[in-house]
């Protein structure tokens, strides 16, 4: 049998945990507001960044969706990005991917100010949790290993085979599962037969955007599978990376899509919107009482 490793439930306390902050800060007259920078038609962005604005609302916590459209310039976006950081009433923003093909998405993530880089897309967040210094990580590489230990998957000196290299999931994953004393094999388009590194590991995590990519025939039984993609199929459904029907029976446990990672990664970006708040509050009472010294 393979178990179904849900991330409602987590999901759900993770939520729980980010509506108590924000009630601690209305006691400050402050209320968290993310905003979402969005510059695409990509559907399935569009229903991510939907699931993002209704957990927002059920949580309390302003969302402040900047649609810029598909054909939006780099100036544009920068400018935006420049601006939401400088706004102190903004606390947390993110930069949806994909952007348009002329843009350069890595000096863009750059723009954005540290301290409200709540999805760890700024390359110094990046570097920062590579060191082990405090950082926001990317909150879908964090959901995996939070998923991971909700389910109670020990990784400390098992084999996973991480799948894609992408700044976003791949490598911070990595550097993550590092964390935790994993031994991790990243795997990517260029590594030959996937199931060379697959079948051996412990846990396999799957994030390439790819319909069907993994199949049963990769792995070895009793292996945990978590599906980080997001495909929109033309009757508008959502599946993953995994080939769910050859997959199961020989997994030990799968993450649905819906329902697995992503539910996580959106009730976490709360999370990291409301812990910026506090600190950029914390900040802002210090050097107020720094500059009447």
């Amino acid at each position: 049998m393979t178990s179904v490793l849900s991330g409602k439930g987590l999901a759900a306390l993770i939520q729980q945990q980010a509506a108590e902050g924000k009630r601690l800060l209305d006691d400050e007259g402050l209320r968290p507001v993310l905003a979402v920078v969005v510059a695409t038609d990509d559907e399935s962005t569009h229903w991510y960044v939907r699931s993002i604005e209704r957990a927002a609302e059920r949580a309390g916590i302003g969302c402040r969706i900047v649609d810029l459209g598909h054909d939006a310039t780099e100036h544009v976006l920068a400018t935006v990005l420049e601006d939401l950081s400088a706004e102190p009433s903004v606390h947390g923003i993110i930069l949806q991917t994909p952007l348009p093909a002329a843009v350069a998405a890595d000096r863009l993530v750059g723009l954005i100010a540290p301290e409200k880089d709540v999805d760890g897309a700024n390359p110094l967040s990046l570097g920062r949790l590579a060191v082990g210094q405090p950082a926001f990580a990317p909150a879908t590489a964090r959901a995996v290993v939070d998923l991971l230990d909700h389910f109670q998957v020990p990784v400390a000196g098992r084999s996973v085979a991480v799948v894609g290299r992408s700044a976003v999931v791949g490598k911070p994953l990595s550097l993550l599962l590092l964390g935790k004393d994993a031994t991790v094999t990243v795997c990517h388009s260029k590594s030959g037969e996937l199931e060379r590194y697959t079948r051996p590991a412990d846990v396999v995590i799957v994030a390439a955007g790819r319909t069907g990519l993994l199949k049963g025939s990769h792995l070895s039984p009793e292996t945990v599978v978590i599906d980080v993609g997001t495909n929109v199929l033309p009757d508008g459904s959502l599946v993953g990376d995994v080939d769910e029907a050859s997959v199961t029976g020989v997994a030990a446990g799968l993450s649905p899509v819906p329902g697995g990672v992503g539910s996580v990664t959106t009730a976490l970006l709360l999370l990291h919107t409301v812990e910026a708040a506090r600190q950029q509050s914390r900040s802002g009472l210090l050097a107020a009482s720094t500059s009447r010294i």
